[in-house]
C-alpha cells in the first residue's frame, strides 16, 4: 500500500485550515505544528469523508510495510487533539469509537476546488454541499492532473454525459498510474565511477566544483588552520588560496564555497568583524590561479547564481533567513521572495535549471530540516521531503533529479539521497554507500564532488583549579565503545551517548573494562545529553522514535525506564533540578521550542516557564533560576535566564557562536556559568560571572577536534567533554555518458 501523500492541497477541518505540505494547522492567529506522521493520519481521516476508519487501516496507510504498535497511532491522535484544542472525553473534532475506530466529526472542505465531483458529508446541510470537496492529492504537473481537471470542468454537463466522461477520465488515470508503477526508480549514479581526489591528513569539507567540471575547491585543515584549497581534477596538485587570511572558515550548516559563473574565481562566505567589533556576513573572491583576496558582498551569508548568470539568490543572517533575488551586478538590496518565522532557518539556496524556482533547506538547525522550494517570483513555499533530520546541500543533477544529504531516522549518516522532482519520490542512493558531509555537481551533472567522512569521537577529562588548564592537563577517558559523546559525571561513573547498530543509546563507564548499556538505541535514538540527579541515581534523557521526541527517566542501573509528560514533543537536553523534584526541558508549542518544568516525583502537568524560544536549560545550584539558549540568528544565539516560578531573571548580555548550546555551573557557585566560547572551529571553556559579566578562561586546550558537549562535576573540580573529528576526503563521482 502506498504511503499517504502530504503534497496535496490545503483543506478545512471545521474552521481550522490544514496545510499538509507545511505540517501546520491554523485558525486565525493560532498556528500548531505537528509531525509528518500526525499530519498523514489527519489527511487519511479527512479522505474518509466522516466514515469510521479502523486503527489497522490507518496503520497500514500511514506506516506501510513498517511494523509499529497501536501506541504510535495513539501518540498521533494525542498530538492532533492538542493542535485542535480537542477534548477526548467531549470530542468536537476527532472521535474515537471503542472497538471500531476513529473518525472526523466536523465538515472537511478543500481550500481550492480540485476534485472531480462533490459530495455531502455527514452533518453538513445540502446548501453547503457545493463547497465541500473530496481531497485529491496534488502532485507535479502530469497527465493525471489534466484528466482530473477536464473531468471537473464537465461537472456542469448533463448527468449522463458527466458520468460517461468521468468514468473515461478515471479509467485513463488508472491506466496512467498503472504505466507509471511499471517504471521502477533508477539509481542516478548507477554505473558511476568513484575516484578519490585527495588523501590529505585531516579533513576536507565543503566540496565545490566549477560549472565545467574541471576544478574542485574545498576547505581543509591540512596546514593546521582551516583554509580554502583549489586544484584541477586529475592533476593531483592543490593550492592553498587563503593561507590563514580568512577567519572562521567552518560552518557545516551553510554552503561556504562556490565558483563564479565563469569558473575563474572561488567565492567564500564567512563571518568578519566590523569597525565596532560586531560580527557581520561577508564574501571573499580569490582567483583560482591564486592572488589577492577581494572582500565584497557584505551582508550575504550564502548565495547562488541563476543559470544565465544574470541573477543571484541569497540570504543574510537575519531572523527567518529571508531569501532575496538580486541582479548579479548589484551590490545590495534586491527583492525578498520568502522569510521563515523567527527561529526557523533557510539555508543552501539553489536555482532550478529553468531559473523559475529556488530550492532550499528549511527547518530547525541542525537536526530538523527538509528540502523546500519557492517560486523565484515569491509566494508560499512547498515542502518536498519529510526527513525532519539533518538535511543539507541540495544539488541539481538534471531538471528532474535533486541530490541532497540527509541523516536517517536512527541518526546515522548523512547519506546521499535523490529526489525525483516529477514523481515527488525520494530514495537513498545505495550506490553511494558511504557517509558524505557535502556535495556539488557540474552544470551538466556528469561530475559530482563530495566530502566522504569517517567521524571519530572520544571523551576527555581535565582538572579545574585557580589557573587555566592546558592540553597537557587533559587525559582521554578509556571507554570501551567505538565512540562516545555527551558525557555526564556521576558519583563513580560517566554516562554518555554511543552508537550500537548505527544508532545512539546510553552507556555507563565505571572504569577499567566496564561498559554497560543503559538504553539501547534500537528502542529509540537518544538525541541529546542526559541529565543526572545530584545523587546520580536517576537519569532523564530524550528519545526520538517514529517521528516523535519524548522525555524518559531511567535508574542509573538501567532499570525502570518510563516516559514522562507524554503529551510534550520535546527538544534538546533536559536538566534535573538540584532537589530532584523538577525536570526542565524545551518542547514545541505553537511552532517553536519553549521552556517547561515537569514534576519528577508524581504525575502532574508540565508547567510553562515563559513564552520565549528556549533550548537546553541548566538549573542554578540553588534551584532559584535557570539559564537557557535562545534562537539562532545567523551563527549566534543569546543566553537568557528565567526564575523557577516563570518570572524574568536578569543576567548580563551574552551571545555565543553556534556549535554547542551546553551550559553548566562551576560547583555550587550560581554566579559562575561555564560556557564554550570561540569560533565555530575552535572553542575553549570560559566561566562568566552572572553578577558582573566578567569572564575568565578555564582552558587553553588549543586547536583540534571540535568540542561539542561537556559536564562539570558537582564539586567544580573536574570537567569532562567530548571531541569529535570529521576525518574526510574529497571524492569525484563521474557519471558515464
Amino acid at each position: 500500500m502506498a504511503a499517504v501523500s502530504l503534497s496535496g492541497p490545503d483543506f478545512w477541518v471545521g474552521n481550522w485550515l490544514v496545510r499538509p505540505s507545511l505540517a501546520r494547522i491554523e485558525r486565525g492567529a493560532e498556528v500548531a505544528r505537528v509531525t509528518p506522521r500526525s499530519m498523514a493520519v489527519l489527511v487519511y481521516l479527512s479522505e474518509a469523508g466522516g466514515r469510521v476508519v479502523s486503527r489497522n487501516d490507518i496503520l497500514d496507510a500511514v506506516w506501510p510495510r513498517v511494523a509499529v504498535t497501536q501506541d504510535a497511532l495513539s501518540q498521533c491522535i494525542v498530538e492532533l487533539r492538542k493542535a485542535f484544542r480537542d477534548d477526548s472525553k467531549h470530542a468536537s473534532v476527532i472521535e474515537t469509537i471503542p472497538k471500531l475506530g476513529i473518525r472526523l466529526i466536523v465538515p472537511v472542505a478543500l481550500a481550492e476546488t480540485r476534485a472531480v465531483a462533490v459530495h455531502r458529508l455527514p452533518g453538513v446541510p445540502d446548501s453547503n454541499a457545493s463547497r465541500m470537496q473530496p481531497i485529491v492529492a496534488e502532485t507535479a504537473p502530469n497527465p493525471r492532473r489534466k484528466i482530473l481537471a477536464r473531468a471537473a470542468r464537465l461537472a456542469a454537463s448533463p448527468a449522463a454525459a458527466v458520468m460517461a466522461l468521468v468514468a473515461a477520465a478515471l479509467g485513463s488515470a488508472a491506466f496512467w498510474f498503472a504505466e507509471k508503477s511499471k517504471r521502477p526508480w533508477r539509481d542516478p549514479l548507477a554505473g558511476a565511477d568513484f575516484i578519490r581526489v585527495t588523501d590529505f591528513i585531516g579533513a576536507e569539507e565543503h566540496a565545490a566544483i566549477s560549472a565545467d567540471g574541471r576544478f574542485v575547491a574545498f576547505i581543509s585543515d591540512r596546514d593546521g588552520a582551516w583554509d580554502v584549497w583549489v586544484g584541477q581534477i586529475g592533476a593531483g596538485d592543490f593550492q592553498n588560496l587563503t593561507n590563514g587570511m580568512v577567519p572562521e572558515l567552518r560552518n557545516p550548516a551553510v554552503r561556504m564555497l562556490g565558483f563564479s559563473p565563469s569558473g575563474t574565481d572561488v567565492l567564500i562566505w564567512t563571518k568578519t568583524t566590523d569597525a565596532t567589533g560586531g560580527v557581520v556576513d561577508h564574501g571573499w573572491t580569490v582567483p583560482i590561479v591564486g592572488g589577492g583576496l577581494r572582500r565584497d558582498s557584505a551582508g550575504i551569508a550564502e548565495l547562488d547564481w541563476s543559470p544565465d548568470g544574470e541573477w543571484i539568490v541569497y540570504h543574510p543572517s537575519a531572523p527567518g533567513d529571508p531569501l532575496f533575488i538580486m541582479g548579479a551586478d548589484e551590490k545590495s538590496g534586491g527583492k525578498q521572495i520568502y522569510a521563515a518565522p523567527p527561529g526557523i532557518h533557510c539555508h543552501f539556496p539553489r536555482w532550478s535549471h529553468d531559473g523559475e524556482t529556488i530550492y532550499f533547506v528549511r527547518g530547525f538547525v541542525p537536526d530538523e530540516m527538509d528540502v523546500w522550494r519557492v517560486r523565484a517570483s515569491g509566494g508560499e513555499p512547498e515542502q518536498l521531503t519529510w526527513h525532519n533530520s539533518r538535511v543539507s546541500f541540495p544539488t541539481l543533477l538534471d531538471k528532474r533529479t535533486l541530490l541532497y544529504l540527509a541523516t536517517a531516522a536512527d541518526g546515522s549518516g548523512p547519506w546521499l539521497h535523490a529526489l525525483d522532482l516529477e514523481r515527488r519520490e525520494s530514495h537513498r542512493v545505495k550506490t553511494a554507500s558511504n557517509q558524505y558531509t557535502s556535495i556539488a555537481a557540474s552544470a551538466d551533472g556528469r561530475r559530482i564532488v563530495a566530502s566522504e567522512t569517517h567521524p571519530t569521537a572520544s571523551l576527555w577529562r581535565v582538572p579545574l583549579g585557580d589557573g587555566t588548564a592546558s592540553a597537557a592537563d587533559a587525559t582521554q577517558i578509556p571507554i570501551r565503545t567505538q565512540r562516545g559523546v555527551s558525557p555526564r559525571i556521576g558519583p563513580d561513573f560517566v554516562v554518555y551517548r554511543a552508537p550500537k547498530a548505527g544508532t545512539d543509546g546510553l552507556w555507563k563507564h565505571e572504569g577499567g573494562a566496564t561498559a554497560k548499556e543503559l538504553w539501547s538505541g534500537v528502542d529509540g535514538r537518544v538525541v541529546a545529553g542526559p541529565a543526572l540527579t545530584p545523587d546520580g541515581q536517576r537519569l532523564a534523557f530524550t528519545v526520538q522514535k517514529r517521528g516523535l521526541t519524548q522525555l524518559y527517566v531511567i535508574n542509573a542501573d538501567g532499570s525502570g525506564a518510563r516516559k514522562v509528560a507524554e503529551e510534550l514533543d520535546v527538544r534538546g537536553a533536559p536538566a534535573w533540578s538540584p532537589h530532584d523534584d523538577w525536570i526542565a526541558i524545551a518542547a514545541i508549542r505553537d511552532g517553536k521550542p519553549r521552556l517547561f518544568k515537569i514534576p519528577a516525583t508524581e504525575d502532574g502537568p508540565p508547567i510553562p516557564l515563559g513564552d520565549e524560544y528556549a533550548l537546553d536549560p541548566a538549573w542554578s545550584p540553588s534551584g532559584r533560576f535557570l539559564v537557557y539558549t535562545g534562537p539562532d540568528v545567523g551563527t549566534t544565539f543569546e543566553i537568557k535566564a528565567v526564575n523557577a516560578d516563570g518570572t524574568p531573571h536578569i543576567i548580563p548580555t551574552l551571545f555565543l557562536n553556534r556549535g554547542s548550546r551546553r551550559l553548566d555551573f562551576l560547583g555550587g557557585n550560581e554566579d559562575a556559568l561555564v560556557i564554550l566560547k570561540g569560533a565555530l572551529s575552535h572553542k575553549e571553556f570560559w566561566v562568566m560571572d552572572l553578577r558582573s559579566g566578567d569572564e575568565r578562561p578555564l582552558t587553553e586546550l588549543g586547536p583540534g577536534p571540535i568540542i561539542g558537549d561537556f559536564d562539570v562535576s558537582a564539586d567544580g573540580q573536574t570537567l569532562v567533554f567530548d571531541r569529535v573529528r570529521e576525518e574526510s576526503d574529497i571524492v569525484l563521482i563521474e557519471i558515464p555518458e
